[in-house]
């Protein structure tokens, strides 16, 4: 089991947030789709998942998605992804 913590930030203020859990284990093979689910439940735009975010989520336990690592124009200032389990 794993669980993800999930904040929307707008003018340096949590403007939405979510805590996505599922009961299997965490692997790096679908952090695509963990991240697609949480984007879905936040109503933001899917980022661009780069290696370095996973890199950055598997080392520091959290990763920092800024408006360029979208392929939409966004209105807020970062979407941060931590785990909390």
């Amino acid at each position: 089991m794993f669980r993800i913590w999930a904040r929307v930030y707008q003018k340096e203020r949590i403007a939405a947030q979510c805590t996505y859990e599922r009961e299997e284990n965490f692997t790096y093979s679908r952090f695509f789709h963990y991240l697609a689910e949480i984007c879905d439940e936040l109503d933001v735009p899917t980022p661009v998942l780069l290696k370095t975010h996973v890199f950055s989520y598997a080392k520091f336990r959290h990763v920092v998605f800024r408006p360029q690592d979208f392929m939409e124009p966004v209105s807020f200032e970062k979407l941060v992804i931590e785990n909390i389990s």
